[in-house]
């Protein structure tokens, strides 16, 4: 296959000589493995000799693999590439800069700013400043007006200074973003045989000619053909859309593409293409030329159309998702529709209603000012309009345009979205620490809300250092491993052979690490805790492997979530077939019709002896917390049976033995779980074990305690009481059940899916369930996905696992889980403190602003005052109040719930409160200040007059007593102690301190530009003074009991659900904000732009920090040149879309619970 996009194959000129040493080229290989199956068989035997060949061809050998040589290495990396594919050119800070500029209301302010400019040079001809009304007062008339320039130039500069800030936020959130791909890039490895050693490798390192160990749950991460396999399914639905699980064979279908699941079995494969050569990287590099062809032709068409976001997520060919676009847009989809993070959607309504409001503020400020001065001037005053006084009253006009243009900057919360981003940015990196790896940002976020939990016992809730402890051999029940001469010879022997054959030759039980430590268990944990009972009964489990390798193994039915048990079928040396199987004790004994006694003869095992063992050994095992395991065999000594007819196979057993393997709870879990009862959040375990085992764990670990109305059921008893007679699930049988069920034993995936799919569907209660869930299986990727947080094991857990979720646990922990809430709890927490800061400075600012400007025709605080305010005191106090440490106290209230206001009444009564003391401070230093302070009034100054010291008392005030809130903004829930912790917080302390230094300097040295004049000790103290007096007003504030004050409303309300369903019909995902602007009140809302451009960079990490493609380089500027647009609305004012295959957002919408209780 040629490359169309022209980019490089990873050959470079010098790399001929070195082909010659290999037995097929680059080329050769490509075009081998776009065939598949009859095909692939046919061309691998006739033109290279089968794949023994093939291994010669490239210098490796099956069993061994390669030396691992660093010269052959890097010969080879040269010759066939590398596995990467490169990433894309990242935006440089001139383009972030660029995209900055964008911004409507800056646009606006920066050609106010050079109108204002202009004008200021511009003299009248023989103006006579008195018929055009005063332009100054001042005796140095002259030389004031040729400072005039000086306010225009310090918007310009400002205007300058936000950009680059955002410029260099952006630029650093996308650095950083990169920087967590890469790490999650690198936490991806592969077993790879080298030197004949099973090793760890690095994904990036693989080369052609490795030879992979493969096996359930692995994530492909090159083309490759299967060497030896065991059963092998492969699940190619995202190369294909083959939905189907591919049978592989090495004389069937021996091909193996990257991307792809292995759903079942194990198998050995030589990697024959890697990177940009892989059939993945192939779609990757077209997928990348196609883009560039489309960003050229952007108008004519949206890039996103294609399928589902391909370029979001390797999604190449996927014939489900792959309907003709036209087609797509004309059907209306019938799927539940994804809202956007809790936290996302209430933001964004709160900037639509802000906006307005800021909208209609600013609007009036002007008409009023050139209402007045026209009414002033023209009317009262009686002058003509002259046409040499044209440049003075449009440079009034300006400045009254400018005064307006500032409100409306002030009104909209700027530091909003910095604030969600540091906040949301620094806890991802602190929750590395608390072994969260977050791969979804808004998932941080969402974990918060959490009102439900289901989590996986093994591994998570226990230790997965599984041992066995009891063994039921020979009609005896040992309570301790039994000495091996106890045992007969025969019976011994069965044991032995049926645990060291019937199990992964990967899993293996190493020497301890440190003297004295345990030894290390290597692969599956059940299997392990068998090869450690072989080694107590004084055998070696090695030995008899190195007699039987894996080449020899006739079949092997591997372990699946259906079966529930594994069987291996090896020859005889007398001719027939012997089969070992082992699985969960109750399934495997159903199939076993004898068992062995105590001589190690077989005698018949009917129903009856079956019910006395369930009895008396398995449910004893059982509910002392033990998982309990049959071990079996079956001679085949007459005609070779049909291997294919599984049910047949796994029948008329003998059973050899039963063990009870016990996997203690891990110490610090049941603390962990009483944890999450006080913060509200029910737990629920979900297993495949034996309902007993699961009964005893759970009391263990305190999901169940004596006394307790709740349920644990079995997979089977689950089902046949939610499905109807047709067997489909009903909704309303499932809310009569899932509310008390705490443990759901023997179930399948499948159960735990529909538990989850139920919980998060369900009306009951006020409020709708936020489920966290947590997995490590394949199958538990639908779970994964349908829930509002997925949690993949990072050690148990498989490849597609880990891809489902939207948060790794790197130490497999449920505590981590509690921490995760924590942390969620604490983003929304500093948002709302945030928000509550924000919001104070923007009432008082934009009263002050409008009431002065209709008042005094002049805003008592300039354009580049509001705008250092905004600027700096927003930018900064989003980095204090975003980055304060999660206390436990935050696991002592309930979920907030997704219908809670982001501001509650106690927050409303703070804002109002803080803003009645700071309107009346600035309101009696505008109108009384110069009497106060005996000094010049700066009210109704004429244009460019100089600044005077009244208004820069008025400025200096109320900036301190922001700084003096921002301190009061650090508790929300009414607390009286505003400076608890706060040592904790340097930079908090070192904001607070930096803002304080940089606002002497301001009014000392600011001058013209800030419009301020040097104040002496005695003003700055009073200043300082009636800041601090904000703390004080804030103890009195927190003193008045919320309750008495009936009539505050909160604000920043999650959607409605009747809302959503009737405003999202046939949208992707639901934009809550577009909803606003769909009722027809399209606004040009400055916040709402840059909260917009914030949230694509969420949605990018969202989307972008997924690893569908095991080779993946996704970048960020990748997804935010993208915008999914699903109506024609502006671009600029339509929100970007993730894929909605990869959101990890909520799939249903709320139903609401305003009081935040918890239903169960």
């Amino acid at each position: 296959m040629t490359n169309p996009s022209g980019h490089s194959l990873g050959r470079n000129s010098g790399d001929e000589n070195y082909e010659g040493e290999f037995g097929c080229t680059l080329m050769d290989l490509r075009k081998l493995m776009e065939l598949r199956s009859a095909d692939a068989v046919t061309q691998i035997n006739t033109h290279y000799g089968g794949v023994q060949d093939i291994c010669a061809r490239l210098k490796t050998s099956p069993i061994e693999g390669l030396s691992g040589n660093p010269l052959d290495l890097e010969k080879r990396r040269l010759v066939f590439g590398q596995n990467l594919i490169p990433p894309k050119r990242p935006k440089t800070f001139l383009e972030l800069v660029w995209e900055a500029l964008q911004d409507v209301t800056l646009i606006i302010l920066e050609i106010a700013a050079i109108i204002s400019l202009v004008l200021s040079f511009y003299r009248p001809p023989g103006g006579d400043n008195e018929i055009c009304g005063q332009a100054s007062g001042s005796p140095d008339e002259e030389e004031e007006a040729e400072t005039g320039w000086i306010e225009g130039a310090a918007i310009l500069t400002s205007v300058i200074i936000v950009v680059l800030v955002t410029a260099f936020n952006d630029w650093s959130k996308e650095k950083q973003f990169r920087g967590l791909q890469s790490r999650i890039e690198l936490e991806q490895k592969f077993c790879i045989i080298r030197n004949g050693q099973l090793i760890q490798l690095p994904v990036a390192e693989i080369v052609v000619g490795d030879i992979a160990q493969i096996k359930y749950g692995d994530l492909l991460p090159a083309d490759g053909i299967l060497i030896q396999g065991n059963d092998l399914k492969i699940d190619e639905s995202s190369l294909t859309g083959e939905s189907d699980h591919v049978k592989k064979s090495v004389d069937k279908d021996p091909m193996l593409l990257s991307g792809t699941h292995v759903m079942e079995g194990s198998g050995r494969m030589v990697v024959t293409a890697v990177g940009i050569n892989s059939q993945t990287g192939i779609i990757f590099t077209l997928l990348g030329a196609s883009e560039e062809e489309e960003e050229e032709d952007d108008d004519k068409k949206k890039k996103a159309k294609t399928q589902d976001g391909v370029a979001l997520e390797i999604q190449p060919l996927n014939s489900q998702e792959g309907i003709d676009s036209e087609e797509k847009e004309k059907k209306i989809s019938k799927v539940p529709k994804k809202e956007k993070s809790v936290l996302q959607g209430k933001l964004t309504r709160l900037a639509v209603q802000i906006g307005k409001a800021g909208l209609i503020m600013s609007a009036l400020t002007v008409i009023i000012l050139i209402l007045y001065f026209v009414v002033d001037n023209f009317v009262i005053q009686r002058r003509a309009w002259l046409p040499e006084c044209t440049p003075v009253y449009i440079q009034y006009f300006v400045k009254f345009f400018i005064i307006g243009v500032t409100v409306l900057v002030v009104a909209v919360p700027e530091g909003l979205p910095l604030a969600v981003t540091i906040s949301l940015a620094y806890s991802v990196k602190k929750m590395m620490k608390d072994n969260n790896l977050v791969r979804h940002l808004d998932a941080c976020e969402t974990m918060g809300n959490a009102t439900a939990i289901c989590s996986d016992k093994t591994g998570t809730l226990t230790m997965n250092r599984m041992t066995v402890v009891q063994a039921y051999i020979g009609n005896t029940h040992y309570r301790q491993i039994p000495s091996p001469d106890a045992l007969p010879p025969k019976v011994l022997d069965l044991l032995v052979n049926g645990i060291s054959i019937n199990s992964a030759y990967t899993s293996k039980i190493l020497p301890p690490e440190k003297e004295g430590g345990l030894p290390r268990q290597v692969g599956n944990k059940t299997e392990c805790a068998l090869l450690g009972f072989v080694t107590d009964l004084k055998h070696d489990y090695q030995a008899v492997r190195n007699e039987v390798p894996e080449e020899k193994l006739f079949k092997v039915y591997t372990f699946n979530s259906v079966r529930k048990s594994m069987s291996t079928i090896i020859r005889k040396p007398g001719g027939g077939f012997r089969m070992f199987s082992k699985g969960a004790s109750e399934i495997m004994l159903r199939k076993c019709n004898r068992i062995l006694d105590k001589n190690g003869e077989t005698t018949p095992f009917r129903s009856k002896d079956r019910d006395d063992m369930v009895h008396n050994v398995i449910e004893p095992m059982a509910s002392e917390g033990l998982r309990t395991i049959c071990i079996a065999y079956r001679d085949f000594d007459d005609a070779e049976p049909s291997w294919d007819n599984e049910n047949e196979i796994l029948t008329e057993l003998t059973c050899i033995a039963v063990v009870g393997i016990e996997d203690p709870v891990r110490p610090e879990v049941p603390d962990a779980i009483s944890k999450c009862k006080r913060a509200g959040i029910a737990v629920r375990m979900v297993t495949g074990d034996n309902v007993n085992t699961a009964r005893a764990i759970a009391t263990k670990c305190g999901i169940l305690t004596p006394g307790d109305d709740f349920l644990c059921l079995e997979g089977k008893e689950f089902n046949r009481l939610i499905r109807n007679e047709k067997g489909e699930v009903e909704q309303e049988k499932l809310d009569k059940i899932w509310p008390k069920l705490r443990v759901l034993a023997r179930s399948s995936p499948t159960d735990k899916h529909t538990l989850v799919k139920g919980i998060i569907d369900s009306t009951v209660g006020e409020q709708r369930q936020v489920v966290a869930v947590t997995g490590d299986g394949t199958n538990d990727g639908p779970a994964l996905k349908k829930a509002d947080v997925g949690f993949a094991m990072g050690i148990a857990g498989t490849d597609v696992a880990k891809e489902a979720s939207d948060i790794i646990l790197t130490d497999d922990n449920f505590t981590s889980i509690v921490k995760a809430v924590m942390w969620g709890r604490n983003v929304y927490d500093s948002i709302s403190k945030f928000l509550q800061f924000q919001l104070t400075v923007n009432v008082v600012a934009v009263i002050v602003a409008f009431t002065g400007a209709c008042i005094t025709q002049d805003s008592p605080l300039k354009a580049v005052q509001m705008l250092w305010v905004n600027l700096i005191m927003d930018t900064f106090a989003s980095l204090a109040l975003a980055t304060e440490p999660p206390t436990e106290s935050l696991l002592r209230r309930r979920p907030y719930g997704r219908n809670k206001p982001l501001i509650s009444r106690t927050m409303m009564k703070n804002i109002l409160g803080h803003a009645v003391y700071q309107l009346t401070v600035v309101f009696v230093l505008v109108f009384a200040g110069d009497k106060l302070f005996d000094i010049d009034s700066g009210r109704k100054a004429p244009l460019h007059s100089p600044p005077s010291q009244h208004y820069t008392i008025v400025f200096n005030t109320f900036v301190l007593m922001q700084l003096f809130n921002e301190i009061n903004s650090r508790k929300i829930h009414g607390e009286k102690n505003v400076f608890a912790g706060i040592y904790r917080n340097a930079i908090f302390c070192s904001v607070v301190l930096g803002t304080f230094i940089c606002q002497i300097l301001i009014v000392e040295f600011g001058g013209k530009p800030f419009s301020c004049t040097n104040l002496n000790m005695e003003q700055w103290m009073w200043c300082l003074f009636i800041g601090i007096g904000e703390l004080l007003w804030g103890q009195v504030i927190s003193a008045i009991p919320t309750q008495s004050l009936k009539f505050l409303k909160e604000a920043g309300h999650g959607a409605a659900k009747e809302e959503i369903t009737k405003d999202a019909e046939g949208l992707e995902e639901i934009d809550l904000a577009e909803m606003e602007l769909r009722r027809g009140q399209v606004l040009w809302v400055r916040g709402l732009s840059r909260i917009q451009t914030q949230i694509e960079v969420i949605n990018t990490f969202q989307t972008g920090a997924s690893f569908k493609g095991a080779l993946k380089r996704q970048n960020v500027s990748q997804h935010l040149d993208i915008k999914l647009v699903p109506s024609s609305y502006s671009a600029a004012l339509a929100p970007v879309k993730s894929s909605p295959s990869t959101s990890s957002a909520v799939t249903s919408p709320p139903v609401g619970n305003p009081s935040g209780q918890n239903v169960l």
